[in-house]
């Protein structure tokens, strides 16, 4: 009985003493890490604003393939009608 009872006590030091210290921890690697994310962003829109054209300015990313025009006999029978009222 007594080494359950020095078991028992020594587990709930230890749930303690690792709840303490997440408490302490946990904050600051928190706001370290939302600081390094908001440098970040920070860093990516000054170098968005620096590299960004002038207004007005036309770039051209994707030229599609000229297609040619085939025959129109690719296209089907024309066929005339009347609308009927």
């Amino acid at each position: 009985m007594g080494a359950f009872l020095n078991f028992l006590i020594i587990s709930i030091l230890i749930i303690w003493a690792i709840r303490v210290l997440i408490r302490l921890i946990f904050p600051v690697v928190l706001k370290k890490a939302f600081s390094n994310m908001q440098n970040k962003a920070n860093g990516n829109q000054q170098q968005n604003y620096k590299s960004s054209k002038p207004e007005g300015s036309i770039s051209i990313d994707y030229m599609p393939k000229n297609q040619k025009k085939g025959n129109s006999d690719k296209l089907g029978d024309f066929v005339d009608y009347e609308e009927v009222k």
